[in-house]
């Protein structure tokens, strides 16, 4: 990897967080002479990086010049995961009906028996590993149905607040029975990859489809926690209440 490719990694790792975190006021012009002395940057790869973020929706233009960051409403994020359910279960369809091929099957397989592992002891689960795996497992759906451009926009829906598989893992003590919805969701995990593995398209569409669902739950959940959950959930400080 070049240097300046490192350079801009750097930009859009520590930008991205920041947004995340809830740093901006939503109606704040972000200075690029600040930021870049923040991350220890010069604004070529920052600039680079906040028109990735302004792609992805997290940052968006001011019509006098500069960005701000973005605020979403609850339908929103709501829209955005059922928008990754719509993309991932298309992928799964697409898998069942074209048939994937072996060596990919048997790479999710193995990565569904690495999150039983995680979740074997209820009163002690890896989630850490579980978080690693999940996000592995759902690179591999987004890829099974053999097409760039489902990958392509199953990645960028994903970049969207809240909207990523893995948005609520690191919350977990913040959701009632949570050990409980992982279980649900690894049984989801092998019954899509069984429908595909069963070449059944719309059976596996619709598991994928429900499966992103779990994510809507606990968004509600989460929204409704109080102020002091915001700070605490990644994207959650991004809401606004239009």
């Amino acid at each position: 990897m070049s240097d300046r490719m490192t350079q801009f990694d750097k930009a859009l790792l520590g930008l991205r967080s920041l947004v995340m975190s809830g740093e901006f006021a939503g109606s704040a012009r972000l200075s690029e002479v600040a930021l870049a002395e923040r991350l220890g940057l010069s604004r070529t790869p920052l600039r680079q990086a906040m028109d990735r973020l302004v792609a992805e929706g997290l940052l968006e233009r001011i019509e006098t010049g500069g960005c701000r960051a973005a605020r979403f409403t609850l339908d929103d994020i709501n829209d955005a995961i059922e928008l990754r359910g719509v993309i991932e279960g298309t992928a799964a369809r697409l898998a069942a009906e074209r048939g994937p091929e072996p060596e990919s099957l048997a790479e999710a397989q193995l990565v569904l028996d690495r999150i039983d592992r995680a979740l074997d002891r209820a009163d002690h689960i890896d989630f850490d590993a579980y978080i690693l795996e999940n996000a592995e497992f759902h690179r591999i759906l987004a890829r099974l149905a053999g097409s760039q451009l489902i990958q392509r926009e199953a990645d960028r829906v994903s970049r969207l607040p809240l909207a990523s598989p893995s948005a609520f893992l690191r919350e977990q003590e913040l959701i009632p029975d949570f050990s409980a919805s992982l279980l649900r969701a690894q049984h989801q995990h092998r019954a899509i990859l069984e429908a595909i593995r069963a070449r059944e398209g719309a059976r596996a569409e619709h598991l994928a489809r429900e499966h992103a669902r779990l994510a809507r739950r606990n968004l509600d959940y989460l929204a409704n926690a109080g102020p002091a959950v915001a700070t605490r959930v990644p994207g959650l400080s991004l809401l606004s209440a239009d």
